[in-house]
């Protein structure tokens, strides 16, 4: 008996639809492929995740406010060799923010979250 190896086309990772949002038109339809898609927010969201433990030390061990940390972190992500484009840096920060559960001018205060 022989098996057909078949991979589904079926995409295990849910996007958000914020970083949908970032490729989209104004009629909800993708500006980009939908591989593209999905390979542009792995690489956003693996940064987010690999920035959050050097921001926390940045935080702790030097003593610099959530909000510069933030800042520069946006700084570093807008320079020309930067992996990312712009709106996709300012997705990375508030991803960042909320990862590390820091206030962030694109993050629900904790009183909006509250009154849900």
């Amino acid at each position: 008996m022989r098996y057909k190896a078949c991979m589904s086309d079926e995409y295990q990772i849910e996007i958000p639809p914020s970083f949908i949002a970032l490729h989209s038109d104004a009629r909800k339809r993708l500006t980009i492929p939908l591989r593209e898609l999905r390979d542009r927010y792995e690489v956003c969201e693996d940064l987010a995740q690999q920035l959050t433990e050097h921001c926390r030390s940045i935080h702790v061990e030097i003593g610099v406010d959530e909000q510069e940390v933030l800042d520069r972190c946006l700084k570093g992500l807008l320079s020309p060799d930067g992996a990312v484009q712009e709106a996709e840096a300012v997705w990375v920060v508030t991803r960042l923010a909320e990862l590390l559960g820091w206030p962030h001018p694109g993050l629900p205060s904790p009183e909006d979250v509250e009154r849900r």
